[in-house]
């Protein structure tokens, strides 16, 4: 099954924290290039949705994401994991992209694509949304029965 779902995390992966709110370097273009990807791109963070919200308008004011990233759904969640039922019924439909190894549940792990942590003090050059993209499509080629070799395309 080629998973149609794309459940991205906030903290650490997309941004720096929910307090200082440094957009990770590459953002925008990752954004875009997984929207082509997939039929739908969710959040699924620990952060909660008011402020999800206001964070997610002020990086499309801020140019920083595209104007769809504000209005992306916002899945609520209990557990001490990010159990991908809460994003789908149907498991294998849904990707996880997440920097935290603890928060993929127990047997949900050929579902998780790590992102390398964005954390202090949040270099420029930092590609790890580049790195994810990679590991995205390797990913999707896999459970969907390709080989990925289409892992070098696209807009990273």
């Amino acid at each position: 099954m080629k998973p149609t779902i794309l459940a991205l995390d906030l903290e650490g992966t997309l941004i720096s924290n929910a307090i200082s709110q440094i957009p990770r370097p590459g953002l925008y273009s990752f954004l875009t290039g997984v929207q082509s990807q997939f039929d739908q791109l969710v959040l699924f963070t620990t952060v909660p949705e008011g402020r999800v919200r206001s964070i997610a308008e002020l990086l499309v004011r801020e140019g920083s994401a595209p104007v769809w990233f504000a209005e992306l759904l916002y899945v609520r969640w209990s557990g001490g994991t990010k159990d991908l039922a809460f994003v789908s019924p149907r498991i294998g439909e849904a990707l996880l992209v997440d920097d935290h190894g603890p928060y993929v549940k127990s047997g949900q792990e050929h579902l998780w694509v790590e992102v390398p942590l964005y954390c202090s003090p949040y270099p420029p050059e930092d590609d790890g949304l580049k790195v994810a993209y990679r590991r995205l499509t390797e990913r999707v080629a896999a459970l969907a029965g390709g080989d990925g070799s289409a892992a070098t395309t696209g807009p990273m």
